[in-house]
């Protein structure tokens, strides 16, 4: 049996804010502000490894997705009315009620569980697409971690993880400024040492027996108050594509 990679710590966080995934204007605001982003980012990364059309009605019909820390279902939710058969898993019970009737009230048909990574690992459950983003920061073992999404994926399969780099640039902008300054997150909710660098999270990959393809940072301009893609800046939040070898 696999070991559990869960900090208990960090669920406990999650599972105090559980009601308020979906209120724009609550705890998750930040990731309400992002999730455009990520979502472009991770709809044009799927389109271009499968082959999928964008403009068809259900251009990820067939293909089969885990969204890890799903949440309330922030990205579950688009990915399925794209088409994709859906998991949505989360080690923090509460949130998955939150995501279910939520789901329902869309009419998605979304398959939530509270479950872990390694979980479905021993159950033997495979996908062609593993969601992994803002969760690798959190768990206690990210080598065992990362290994377990690769184990979840079919031959060939991708997986799209973000996260946050560790530097004092990431500590002023996603600790101090979003904790502290903004209130955009409970304090307390980041934890600067557990933040990985692009290196270190590349290399995490290829141990995990993925080939990192791919990687843009996502930067929020205080200008125009929203978020954009970028090539170079990868100096506080990131997000990569890798593919399992």
């Amino acid at each position: 049996m696999t070991i559990s990679t869960i900090d208990p710590a960090e669920v406990a966080k999650f599972e105090a804010m559980a009601a308020e995934w979906w209120d724009p204007h609550g705890k998750f605001k930040p990731l309400h502000m992002l999730n455009p982003c990520r979502l472009d980012y991770i709809t044009r990364q799927i389109a271009a490894e499968f082959g999928r059309d964008m403009t068809a009605p259900a251009p990820f019909a067939g293909l089969r997705l885990l969204d890890v820390g799903c949440g309330g279902g922030l990205l579950s939710e688009p990915m399925a009315r794209l088409g994709a058969d859906v998991v949505g898993a989360d080690a923090a019970a509460r949130n998955i009620p939150v995501a279910q009737i939520h789901a329902e009230q869309q009419g998605l048909r979304i398959d939530y569980r509270h479950t872990t990574a390694e979980a479905l690992v021993d159950a033997g459950e495979q996908f062609d697409v593993v969601l992994n983003m803002e969760v690798v920061e959190h768990v206690a073992d990210p080598l065992a971690y990362l290994t377990a999404c690769q184990n979840l994926l079919k031959p060939g399969g991708m997986m799209v993880c973000s996260t946050l780099n560790r530097n004092p640039k990431s500590y002023l902008m996603a600790i101090i400024g979003a904790e502290y300054v903004m209130r955009w997150l409970p304090k307390g909710t980041h934890e600067w040492s557990k933040f990985i660098t692009p290196d270190e999270l590349y290399d995490l990959l290829r141990r995990a027996g993925f080939d990192p393809v791919d990687r843009k940072g996502f930067v929020f301009d205080k200008l125009r108050w929203d978020w954009s893609i970028s090539e170079r800046d990868l100096s506080v939040n990131y997000v990569t594509t890798s593919i399992k070898t």
